[in-house]
């Protein structure tokens, strides 16, 4: 660990907070909550043994350390939460959703419609939801439109608009199903009645509207008026045979959230309720994949944090199936052991082992699908093997000028960009593509098995037997030749060079086998190509800035550092080359001319 950065660990808070690491780019890689940031922080550089590999990685690329202190361990959660959101850090596990739920509006009109949308716009209306499934949604929605005359047209139904006979009622108004407020039919004060009855339905309150739909009908009963008693009567009937649909436990059951989560190695399914008078209102299940070493608490708590934001849910009751530490001012948890709570809690565990169950059918096709091709692969080439990681190597030049070389990495037969590397050719002078591939090729392999890496199972190098030649040269002094299968693709007939084999292998142009060994020899071109590219480029914007009378290294230097390209060096302005190289130079270098004027 580096001397200020163990120095600045030992100056961190003993309190509670949200920590902060920053790679050499001043990127933010890691953001994370501790009771006491201190100890948090030096935890991950003191403990070596049982750590794992990201989290070693993690480590590595360390150059900066921020902190917030917060008041409380939950205020630290609230914290990193929005930070991970803001900032999508590479190391932390994203709680994102790409899909946009619906929800029930009722809109701020007069005579208010009541719609589905799922645009969440506050100032358009009162919103109900989300909701995670539309069929349900427009159940509520329908049994809202069965219980009350409420109205679906747009007209804008204004005081003045109604008094001047603008409009005429519809169809809707003739079936039943409105009562004709465009034509002042209904007033708004008992149009604003039913509305407040729907609000109480969307709020998952079915017992007060049950309780007056009862209380109506017993009015009219004892008031012998038997027609008004029976359509109350039905609506009553409606509204039960809705609820016996909904209902899953216990009707007191009710303003409760409930959250499980089911984990293994690497994945971590959970799933999120919110119940209301013994029906679920909202529910969703999500699967997170592990990125470091996070605790089952520590996952949970973040997803709950997270859920309840989607939902809307203040609920302060929270039932889970682990103990969940982190929770707001006021929120009790609770784990039930018997009865309709604890039958809630099982309905949930049942939707996230679903879900683990349909993920991880899905992986294993897809891997069967992978190992197959995979499998073709080693029978084409006759490996030992199944060569589930394959890395390439090709290199660049332009008319001998800066050579550059690329290796790229597939895992189970899928670009591993991570494990994608760039090479500035450094032993060798000139147009050589031989001995630059020799080179690239011992630097890679030295450095794997230096540190103790895993090899990979094929090496595959772009070009005929004079690279093959060259990259097995390599293998050779490093004591790898014939551990590790190795061969040349070319690119003319496609045609598979082993070495010492005078007769190259012809492989099945259909084969899926081939397909994927054209595949990983394309991406490896094209990520040499583009490396020289970019190479080529500023080795030229450095080249038209130096000969510039008056601008020296360090001055071109400078203006890479802070604008990055050329493009941008002539875009600026004047004032904006003032401030990185002062007056006298910042004319010389608006002398540069854009070739494609």
């Amino acid at each position: 660990m580096k001397d200020q950065l163990r120095q600045h660990i030992q100056l961190l808070p003993d309190s509670p907070g949200v920590y902060r690491f920053y790679n050499a780019e001043n990127v933010l890689i890691y953001v994370g909550k501790a009771k006491s940031i201190r100890k948090r922080v030096s935890s991950y550089f003191n403990k070596i043994e049982g750590v794992n590999r990201k989290t070693l990685r993690l480590v590595s690329e360390i150059e900066r350390i921020e902190y917030t202190v917060s008041g409380t361990e939950f205020d630290a959660l609230l914290l990193e939460n929005n930070l991970i959101k803001q900032n999508q850090p590479k190391y932390n596990i994203l709680l994102k959703d790409d899909k946009t739920f619906p929800y029930i509006c009722i809109l701020k009109e007069p005579f208010p419609r009541v719609i589905y949308t799922r645009k969440y716009l506050p100032e358009q209306g009162e919103y109900f939801g989300p909701y995670s499934s539309v069929v349900a949604m427009k159940n509520i929605l329908e049994l809202a439109r069965k219980l009350y005359t409420i109205r679906t047209c747009h007209l804008q139904l204004t005081p003045n608009n109604i008094e001047q006979k603008k409009f005429k009622v519809c169809l809707e108004f003739h079936i039943g199903n409105c009562k004709g407020p465009c034509e002042g039919l209904q007033n708004e004060a008992d149009y604003l009645k039913d509305i407040d009855q729907i609000r109480s339905i969307l709020k998952g309150q079915v017992s007060i509207v049950e309780k007056y739909f009862s209380g109506q009908m017993n009015v009219a009963a004892s008031a012998m008026q038997f027609e008004k008693a029976q359509f109350f009567k039905e609506k009553l009937d409606y509204l039960e045979r809705f609820q016996t649909k909904s209902l899953v436990v216990n009707r007191d059951i009710t303003d409760v959230d409930v959250i499980t989560l089911i984990s293994s190695a690497e994945y971590s399914y959970i799933n999120y309720m919110v119940i209301r008078e013994g029906a679920i209102i909202y529910s969703k299940s999500m699967e997170l994949k592990k990125k470091l070493e996070e605790t089952d608490d520590e996952l949970v708590s973040l997803a709950l944090l997270e859920m309840q934001e989607q939902s809307r849910s203040g609920n302060r009751t929270v039932y889970s199936n682990i103990p969940i530490n982190l929770l707001p001012e006021g929120t009790e948890n609770i784990i039930p052991k018997i009865g309709d709570k604890r039958k809630l809690v099982l309905l949930s565990q049942k939707n996230a082992m679903e879900l683990q169950r349909e993920r991880e059918l899905l992986r294993a096709e897809k891997k069967s699908k992978k190992n197959e091709v995979l499998g073709i692969l080693q029978k084409d080439m006759q490996l030992p093997t199944l060569p589930d990681v394959i890395e390439c190597f090709d290199n660049s030049n332009f008319q001998g000028t800066t050579p550059v070389a690329s290796m790229v990495r597939f895992v189970n037969g899928k670009p591993d960009k991570k494990g994608y590397r760039h090479f500035n050719i450094k032993t060798v002078e000139g147009p050589n593509d031989f001995a630059s591939m020799k080179e690239i090729v011992y630097r890679r392999y030295f450095r794997l098995v230096h540190e103790d890496l895993p090899l990979p199972d094929l090496i595959l190098i772009d070009g005929g037997k004079g690279q093959l030649s060259s990259a097995c040269e390599a293998l050779k002094e490093l004591d790898l030749y014939g551990k590790i299968p190795i061969a040349g693709i070319a690119k003319k007939l496609e045609e598979i060079y082993y070495p010492e084999d005078s007769l190259p292998l012809m492989i099945n142009k259909r084969s899926p086998g081939l397909k994927l060994l054209q595949f990983v020899r394309d991406e490896a071109h094209r990520f040499a190509i583009t490396f020289h590219r970019q190479k080529r480029s500023k080795t030229f914007l450095k080249t038209e800035i130096e000969e510039l009378k008056g601008v020296g290294k360090a001055t071109t230097e400078k203006l890479l550092r802070h604008f990055k390209s050329l493009k941008k060096i002539k875009e600026a302005s004047q004032e904006e080359l003032e401030a990185v190289v002062g007056k006298s130079k910042a004319a010389i270098i608006k002398a540069i001319k854009n070739p494609a004027e």
